[in-house]
């Protein structure tokens, strides 16, 4: 680690302030960065990068990637098994799907016919049918599937993977969270807590703008150089008393960053110079998929940039009134199609675009929310959260396609085979991407913290 007065010498030296912040970096990480748990792999990495395409509020397995025959035998009966003590109402009577369900490629993968386009990539995807949660309210269960904790702050996954990796591209953020719509639940999903600040993500909820006023009409660039220089001296004589350097420190790493950012970000984030095939491929030539169709195609610019984590938030579309539109305590046949109708196609065309590029072999893709939804009825068209038994699917970077993994009992109620914890998945995308979760550490409080705490295992059986 590097001392202040070092940093401060080396920018009087003549190296100026882009080499005093790429010291203030290496800094920043504080102690941890000695350690063989940080700021390099541990073991071979088989993906480069993560897209996390979050779909707040909970998709419904049974609707979606898990069909079950025995709802529609036992469609508006009592459910005939013993029902857990955790729930938030008490469950209506059995619903059958209202949607129909098809194999799909070589390993025969059911999937909804609300996802014709998705279902063309089952061959890529893992479709993990047993995951489990602890929590069955949106706040306590997005906390704990974006930092692995249901309560407290704790670093978001992006940010121990940035931390734990670094990133690629100094003059881009290496966590990026592309929201138009925030969650309910806002910054704590992706907040880096007791980690350095410099490992948050940088959330963008105006495509249009993504970057707010990332161009200073005001001053030349060759000024504001000069100002930065300067304001980098007099904040380094300032840490040696400062009672919290990190913060300092962190917050002149993002000034340099955004100085730098004024030349690479307007490029990386301007989708007009994609071409008309490409736009059309994610859906941008439709209002129904315009807006997640810019989401995905941000990403795969932002990721082929060297940008490390991208996390795409769906949760809203243009027919919907709440936020949390995978949310369906009512309306659910006409909420689900809305919600697949918006997200469909510009999944598909990130997976094949990823794929005609090359990038899907080490970038890393996975889709899912919060938990499931009931196999029963809320209300009268409707169904609950569901922690005990959902699906997921991964793609991409070191995962083995047309594999379904793990299996819920015939009303897909419980995970009964095979079952995966959040933290097992935490444990699962940090092997991918070359780091250990259980060396993956900060030390904070008097102890050592990591993403998936004292739990989780590797699913070696999902691996390539």
């Amino acid at each position: 680690m590097i001392s202040r007065r070092q940093a401060l010498a080396h920018c009087g030296n003549g190296a100026g302030f882009f080499g005093l912040v790429g010291l203030l970096a290496e800094s920043m990480r504080g102690a941890a960065a000695a350690e063989p748990s940080a700021l390099q792999s541990h073991h071979r990495i088989r993906a480069k990068r993560l897209i996390f395409l979050f779909m707040a509020g909970g998709p419904s397995h049974v609707d979606l990637f898990d069909p079950k025959p025995k709802l529609a035998e036992y469609d508006g009966r009592p459910a005939p098994f013993k029902l857990p003590s955790l729930e938030r109402t008490p469950p209506g009577k059995v619903q059958r799907s209202p949607f129909r369900f098809k194999k799909h490629g070589d390993a025969g993968v059911d999937v909804s016919e609300l996802f014709p386009h998705v279902a063309r990539h089952v061959d890529d995807l893992c479709v993990v049918r047993s995951m489990v949660a602890d929590n069955i309210n949106h706040n306590g269960a997005c906390l704990q599937m974006n930092t692995g904790e249901q309560t407290f702050s704790r670093p978001s996954m992006g940010s121990w993977l940035l931390y734990g990796l670094g990133t690629e591209n100094q003059n881009l953020p290496g966590f990026v969270v592309v929201a138009p719509n925030q969650p309910a639940q806002g910054a704590p999903l992706w907040d880096s807590s007791f980690l350095p600040a410099a490992f948050q993500g940088t959330c963008v909820t105006d495509l249009k703008q993504p970057i707010a006023n990332l161009e200073n009409m005001s001053v030349k660039r060759e000024a504001q150089r000069r100002t930065l220089n300067l304001a980098a001296q007099l904040n380094t004589f300032h840490q040696e008393r400062a009672a919290n350097p990190d913060e300092l420190e962190a917050r002149i790493a993002s000034f340099e960053l955004a100085f730098r950012m004024q030349s690479s970000a307007p490029a990386a984030f301007d989708i007009n110079d994609e071409s008309r095939a490409t736009q059309k491929l994610y859906g941008i030539d439709d209002t129904i998929t315009q807006t997640f169709g810019e989401q995905c195609l941000l990403a795969r610019r932002l990721i082929e940039r060297g940008v490390r984590v991208v996390q795409l938030y769906h949760n809203r579309s243009s027919t919907a009134s709440a936020c949390q539109i995978w949310d369906q305590h009512s309306g659910l046949k006409e909420g689900l199609i809305n919600n697949c109708a918006a997200s469909d196609r510009p999944i598909a065309g990130l997976l094949t675009d990823l794929k005609a590029r090359g990038l899907l072999d080490d970038t890393l893709v996975v889709w899912g929310g919060e938990f499931g939804r009931t196999p029963t009825a809320e209300g009268k068209d409707g169904r609950e959260h569901h922690p005990f038994g959902f699906t997921m699917w991964l793609a991409g970077g070191g995962i083995k396609g047309g594999l379904i993994h793990g299996a819920t009992d015939e009303f897909g109620w419980y995970a009964a085979k095979d079952k995966v914890h959040v933290h097992d998945l935490h444990a699962t995308i940090l092997h991918l991407m070359g780091l250990d979760h259980e060396q993956l550490t900060w030390r904070h409080a008097g102890r050592d913290f990591r993403l998936t705490d004292v739990h989780g295992r590797v699913v070696q059986e999902i691996l390539a």
